[in-house]
């Protein structure tokens, strides 16, 4: 696996793929920087080296080059993340771009301006790659939250480097962090899948059930189990469609040898509210008219034990609905349960929006061994496909 690593960038121009879709406030502030700032460790490299980064990137999904999908929104806070004034050029192909990168001094940053402004972008057109490959001398996918995609600045544009190629030093991070879970893990493997919905995390499960020892199972998404088993859940989200679907995960994890843990207690509540009235019920004895919304003490117990013996864990998915804080209780004794297993060696990696949210929620980021910046590509690869933009630099 080739990374910027293998190459020395003096007087060469990078063209990085770069994964600059931030959260903007209506003042077009950055909120969350965190995909910037992870960027910064590949672009330091090549800039001590004597290179000049040119860089790239999407915002948004912008239909018709409305101003607030404009990267250069983002310029000031790239330039303090990076120490460098960060130059921007209000297009990402054509005359003035090609003026812009030929001026680009060693030392230097350039941020072209959205590639989604363009509809060629995610068509994945090949004439687009082509202009857009004109403008390094060595292409760097650096983005890992797009890397599930096969556009024409993350897979097509590939093909114009057959040698001059290779990945950042954030994808290539993503890339062995997962991999320590799918094929270099220690075991006990521990996977904790939360969220709403059973049918948006059963290729996952299929997939990582050959790997794991253990299969955790919270959220919304838990009582589809449960009423499959014919526990009564009152108004707890379940997917009715999907309850065979269930059980028969539950009878592959059985024949693979893999222990399913479904809550046994729930934080109860007769509204979708944080204001409603609440109670703690048994998961198979919820009331009608009353819905879990949380894990309940016993759960939290239970879950913790397991995550304390385990070596490898991975989190994708809350176990309640953590952005109220009644029922936050349950997703925060999970995030103490894997960074106390993390400081006592396991390795543990956390992704997909909603599990980052709350690891930043409740400031559990330094005490995990990795937050993936990914979800959708993260999700991809725990699918077991192959992703286009790491598929490129590999071919």
């Amino acid at each position: 696996m080739k990374t910027v690593n293998d190459f020395n960038f003096k007087d060469k121009k990078a063209l990085i793929r770069v994964d600059f879709n931030v959260p903007l406030n209506e003042d077009y502030e950055v909120t969350d920087a965190t995909r910037i700032e992870a960027a910064k460790p590949t672009i330091i490299k090549i800039l001590e080296d004597g290179g000049s980064c040119v860089l790239m990137s999407h915002l948004g999904r912008p239909k018709n080059k409305e101003v607030e999908f404009s990267l250069k929104h983002i310029v000031n806070n790239a330039s303090e993340v990076f120490g460098v004034t960060v130059k921007f050029v209000n297009d990402c192909i054509g005359a003035v771009t090609q003026d812009a990168v030929s001026t680009l001094k060693p030392g230097e940053i350039l941020l072209l301006e959205n590639l989604r402004y363009y509809e060629e972008e995610t068509k994945g057109d090949r004439k687009f790659a082509e202009k857009l490959s004109k403008l390094g001398d060595i292409y760097v996918n650096d983005a890992f939250g797009a890397a599930h995609r096969a556009h024409a600045s993350t897979a097509i544009i590939a093909k114009f480097f057959p040698k001059n190629k290779c990945f950042g030093l954030l994808l290539a991070s993503e890339i062995e962090n997962v991999n320590k879970v799918l094929a270099n893990s220690q075991k006990p493997v521990t996977a904790i899948i939360g969220g709403a919905k059973v049918s948006s995390k059963i290729t996952i499960i299929e997939n990582i059930l050959d790997k794991i020892n253990h299969l955790i199972i919270g959220g919304g998404m838990a009582f589809t189990f449960v009423k499959a088993k014919g526990g009564a859940i009152g108004s707890s989200l379940v997917e009715e469609d999907k309850q065979e679907m269930a059980l028969d995960i539950l009878k592959m994890a059985k024949k693979k040898g893999v222990q399913v843990h479904l809550p046994s207690d729930a934080v109860v509540a007769d509204s979708f509210s944080e204001f409603a009235n609440t109670e703690i019920d048994g998961v198979d004895s919820i009331p009608d008219g009353w819905m879990g919304l949380d894990t309940g003490p016993n759960t939290n117990i239970q879950f913790a034990e397991v995550i304390a013996n385990s070596k490898t864990i991975l989190w994708n998915g809350p176990v309640g609905v953590f952005e109220m804080e009644p029922f936050a209780e349950g997703t925060i004794s999970l995030g103490n349960a894997i960074a106390e297993a993390t400081k006592n060696g396991a390795f543990s990696l956390v992704g997909g929006g909603d599990s980052v949210a709350a690891v930043k929620k409740f400031n559990f980021t330094e005490k995990v061994s990795y937050v993936s910046t990914g979800g959708g590509a993260m999700l991809e690869m725990l699918e077991g496909k192959t992703l286009p933009g790491i598929q490129a630099i590999l071919d």
